[in-house]
């Protein structure tokens, strides 16, 4: 099984994958260390990606996902931010998990202001937002609480889901 957290940038994914997957005892991978050097500078200069841009890095990730099919777990922190994305990762699939982190833009903002060493710029926070499809069929999570809280909401709900599969 492999657990994606996804959503915008700032809303918190690399912090509560690798808490998630620490507290799983399971390998943990943020989607941006696959992101090719080209794709970082765009973003770093303050051009968002498309759909060209994205395709490799998508169907590298895909990679990810198809070797935790099975019994073993881990967690990936993905943007994730449309359903056709979601469906070249493998969202639906049996052994995928899907988790949005969803808040306030003015939390999200702030959060993306007070980062330092990140590639993405607190600018492309609205292009990130105006392409968010967040229908999902699994658990939409408010940021606005501790990560250590989040976490917990999330390890109860992949509980349920394991007796209910």
């Amino acid at each position: 099984m492999i657990i994606i957290v996804w959503g915008v940038a700032g809303s918190g994914k690399t912090t509560i994958g690798k808490a998630l997957a620490v507290g799983m005892s399971c390998p943990y991978f943020d989607a941006d260390d696959f992101h090719p050097a080209a794709n970082i500078k765009k973003m770093a200069s303050g051009q968002p990606l498309t759909d060209v841009d994205r395709l490799p890095w998508l169907k590298q990730l895909r990679e990810i996902v198809d070797a935790y099919d099975g019994q073993k777990r881990a967690v990936l922190a993905c943007s994730a931010l449309t359903a056709s994305y979601r469906s070249i990762l493998g969202f639906g699939l049996p052994h995928v998990r899907s988790v949005l982190l969803d808040g306030p833009e003015s939390l999200i903002a702030r959060r993306l202001k007070m980062r330092k060493d990140h590639f993405m710029p607190a600018s492309l926070l609205r292009s990130q937002i105006a392409l968010l499809e967040p229908e999902h069929g699994g658990l939409t999570i408010n940021i606005e609480q501790a990560p250590s809280a989040l976490v917990q909401v999330i390890q109860h709900w992949l509980q349920i889901e394991e007796r209910a599969n």
